[in-house]
């Protein structure tokens, strides 16, 4: 099959149910994202809400992040765990990364005396006071631990988190609690058999989960493969052929694209129904950093002509934009990106810059999906204010329109 690049774009959108974005409703909403797309990836950083919360911000009609924490932490639905990254994923899924564990396993056991001699010490203080986090452990001494020398305590309870021993049972803001996992996961998903008898099913399996998470993807190599233990370049191309002879990706070729993308057969109605209608919802909307839809961000300039670089952690003389800069939609392109920042204190939702793509000529129906996509942003952060700095579009579009009449400080 051979597609424009258009058209692939609003596949893409529909698929990651952003054409028409916040559609979806309440927790069922969240459910069927994260079902469709396998995991929405967590980052500790807190600019305008978590990464996980942003994607779901653009998904969830009246998103707020109390939904995710109950799916989690109450619901048990969810569950926080090493996917691309740190992701959230369904519990269901528990089964699909035994292999993971088993791995966290034999490198962190034994590993270093210091943890070791402390494991009972923490299981018996969990089992006697519930739930705890690293600071609640009086293990101060420093060990030499996978990213840098930390706590005995820390390195221990994540030693155990990695290996599936314990969960996370909740977070205060970024601050982990953890109790034993056999208390909160279903006695059927906690020991049930890894459904992929070997590394070949587990790539095939881990290819098409990807590939849902965006939802078409080359066989290339390709930020979206990060986090997939074990698969070097032969082991994806062989997995690869292997789906495809098997029927389970189908090949999509998109013009003016040099490699073919790849589709799940699942997902194939879902792009019939796309090429059947041109309708185009006006509305807009404000895309995480780390969104399953930027996973790749060649595939995003290639078929959006969109380029887009996370400068989080670039020094402030280099970058080309800003901290921590969402891409703006609307319809099915990006127009814009900007800088927010949200005061908790103040509940004040600041703009501190805007930078509109080429070629682009703010009408007025792209003016009211705006409006109206930055009143539903504000609902979500439960913002009373907004400061737009002096950006001259931006102050028209709040002192010249009903902006749910939010409040200027």
């Amino acid at each position: 099959m051979r597609i424009t690049k258009k058209e692939a774009a609003r596949f893409i959108l529909n698929h990651q149910k952003l054409l028409p974005s916040r559609e979806l409703k309440g927790k069922n909403g969240i459910m069927e994202f994260i079902n469709l797309v396998g995991a929405i990836q967590f980052d500790p950083l807190d600019v305008a809400g978590y990464n996980s919360n942003l994607v779901l911000q653009s998904r969830i009609k009246n998103f707020k992040a109390s939904m995710l924490y109950e799916l989690l932490y109450e619901d048990r639905k969810l569950i926080d765990g090493w996917d691309k990254n740190m992701c959230i994923f369904s519990t269901e899924d528990w089964p699909y990364f035994k292999r993971y564990r088993e791995e966290w396993f034999e490198r962190f056991s034994n590993r270093d005396v210091e943890i070791d001699k402390i494991l009972e010490f923490i299981r018996r203080d969990i089992r006697e006071k519930g739930p705890l986090s690293s600071k609640d452990l009086e293990f101060d001494t420093k060990v030499d631990w996978a990213w840098a020398p930390t706590r005995a305590s820390r390195a221990a309870l994540e030693s155990m988190y990695f290996w599936g021993e314990l969960i996370v049972h909740h977070k205060l803001r970024t601050r982990r609690f953890y109790d034993f996992a056999d208390k909160y996961i279903e006695k059927e998903i906690l020991e049930k058999v890894d459904p992929n008898k070997n590394l070949t099913e587990y790539f095939k399996w881990a290819i098409k989960r990807r590939i849902g998470a965006i939802g078409l993807l080359w066989n290339k190599p390709s930020d979206a493969w990060l986090g997939i233990h074990w698969m070097k370049s032969d082991d994806r191309k062989t997995a690869f052929q292997e789906l495809i002879d098997g029927g389970e990706v189908l090949p999509i070729e998109v013009e003016d694209i040099e490699h073919i993308l790849y589709i799940r057969k699942d997902d194939i109605k879902a792009l019939y129904k796309t090429l059947s209608s041109s309708k185009v919802p006006s509305k807009a909307s404000f895309i995480a950093p780390l969104d399953n839809l930027m996973w790749d961000r060649k595939l995003i300039k290639e078929i959006f002509e969109f380029q887009y670089t996370w400068e989080v952690y670039k020094p402030k003389e280099i970058r080309e934009y800003g901290y921590y800069v969402l891409p703006v939609l609307y319809k099915d392109k990006f127009i814009a990106r900007f800088e927010p920042k949200y005061n908790k204190k103040s509940k004040t939702l600041e703009i501190i810059n805007w930078w509109w793509e080429e070629n682009i000529t703010l009408t007025k129906a792209m003016e009211n999906a705006l409006v109206k996509c930055f009143s539903d942003f504000m609902e979500y952060l439960g913002a009373e204010y907004i400061e737009v700095n002096g950006i001259d579009v931006l102050e028209k579009l709040v002192f010249n329109t009903n902006l749910v009449n939010k409040k200027l400080p």
